[in-house]
């Protein structure tokens, strides 16, 4: 799943290589990704882009007379050429939608799962798409406190991974990074935050900071086709699942609960107990 350093790193290099060019025509592909079926894309022809920036997991894409907000979900991602490919690769993810530009460039929303999770909206404004409109704040805003953090997870009855992936609480964190900011801060993913002592908030607090806005500093520049690989690699519990872990050297292990699973170690995080 797409996660605020990867997206923020997508929405930049669409700001840098898309600013200026003009929409010359669009392809929807898959009916079910548009959101906005009173607004359809074509909607977007003859606009010029004038930004792009990253809200939570999704890009808004700013045009004159319009926004597209690509909300990636599980499985989507966005991939550019600099001309009109010759023939779909097989080997790479279905395109959804195709948007052509005055330079020749192709960009082309993808969805790589077995259900279309991306979603395309032509709104006025992105807080028109509900799912941006109740998301909580961003871990990685310089206006990010202390007392935005503690609203969000103090006192809760919720497990701490749960509420660092709620994006009503906190924007941008999903299962790979809250896994990241757990095992930094030697908390237990299980752990319900109203259990947690002001040691162990204060150090899920600092990580959460810590581990986004390093991953975003990290994936800035990385051409967007090798984002989620360059996710993977810096990954040091998360899908490292049977490996040993690289502060103590106990086995990472893997826990399932509800839709979701973690990675932890058992030292570094449950005291020795394996969940």
């Amino acid at each position: 799943m797409p996660e605020s350093p990867e997206v923020q790193a997508l929405a930049e290099f669409l700001g840098d290589r898309l600013t200026g060019r003009r929409v010359d025509g669009v392809d929807l592909i898959e009916f079910r990704a548009l959101k906005t079926r009173a607004r359809p894309l074509t909607q977007l022809v003859g606009a010029e882009v004038v930004g792009a920036s990253r809200v939570g997991k999704h890009v808004d894409l700013r045009l004159t007379g319009a926004n597209l907000v690509v909300s990636l979900g599980r499985h989507g991602w966005m991939r550019w050429s600099d001309e009109a490919p010759a023939a779909p690769d097989p080997e790479a993810p279905p395109a959804l939608a195709a948007f052509v530009f005055d330079d020749g460039g192709v960009l082309e929303a993808t969805d790589a799962g077995d259900w279309v999770s991306l979603g395309l909206s032509v709104v006025d404004d992105a807080l028109e798409v509900p799912a941006i409109a109740k998301l909580g704040p961003d871990p990685a805003d310089d206006a990010f406190t202390r007392a935005d953090f503690d609203k969000a997870v103090a006192g809760r009855r919720k497990q701490i991974k749960a509420i660092l992936q709620e994006q009503e609480s906190l924007s941008g964190i999903g299962n790979a990074y809250s896994d990241e900011i757990l095992h930094a801060a030697k908390v237990s993913p299980v752990a319900h935050a109203a259990a947690l002592d002001d040691a162990a908030l204060d150090r899920v607090f600092a990580q959460t900071l810590d581990v986004v806005r390093g991953a975003i500093a990290a994936r800035r520049g990385i051409p967007i086709d090798q984002l989620k690989a360059a996710k993977t690699a810096a990954m040091r519990v998360h899908g490292r699942a049977g490996e040993p872990c690289p502060v103590c050297g106990d086995t990472i292990r893997e826990f399932t609960f509800a839709s979701t699973t973690a990675e932890y170690c058992p030292t570094c995080q449950t005291g020795g107990v394996e969940l």
